[in-house]
């Protein structure tokens, strides 16, 4: 799980109060556009973790951007600030997505590639993988691994590379001389 312990915990009392109302995909929506916002925009990490802004004008200036978001989310954002953790804001927001994904059943595999594939390579590649829930794909290239493809399922990692086989070659070769 992404973040730090407090970060997950204050993630997981959201989670609950947004299961209790019946509200987690607008909350979800909300995380992720906070997320994609503290990603994209280093003033506003810079204003966040500053000590010098007072957590009054920081409200302030959350409440004004974040206007549109649901009240559960405003309410959370103004407590966390409210008690100065406003810092790992953006890490409570990613654990809360990850959770949420987890109640979900969704589980994020990355195929990694050293070209586009096919349709049908990719239902042939995740055929083969057993997961219990949604799979949710992200594909990425990477040219480096000169054929074949790598596989992320959380923190396991499946290397089918042409890559990753010649360097093991080349370790053998080494290793047996």
């Amino acid at each position: 799980m992404k973040g730090t312990k407090s970060a997950s915990r204050y993630a997981k009392a959201l989670l609950e109060l947004a299961i209790e109302q019946n509200k987690v995909d607008l909350v979800l929506k909300d995380m992720e556009f906070f997320v994609d916002s503290g990603n994209n925009n280093y003033d506003l990490l810079v204003f966040l973790k500053s000590p010098v802004i007072k957590a009054e004008k920081k409200l302030s200036v959350l409440n004004e951007l974040y206007s549109h978001f649901d009240s559960l989310s405003k309410s959370f954002i103004q407590l966390i600030t409210k008690n100065g953790r406003e810092v790992i804001l953006v890490e409570i927001a990613s654990s809360f997505i990850y959770l949420v994904k987890e109640y979900k059943g969704i589980v994020s595999v990355v195929l990694i590639s050293a070209t586009e594939l096919t349709k049908t390579s990719k239902e042939k590649i995740l055929s083969k993988i057993k997961v219990s829930g949604t799979i949710e794909l992200t594909e990425e290239i990477d040219p480096t691994l000169i054929g074949g493809f790598i596989i992320r399922i959380g923190d396991v990692q499946v290397d089918a590379s042409v890559n990753s086989q010649l360097k093991k070659l080349k370790i053998d070769l080494i290793t047996n001389n």
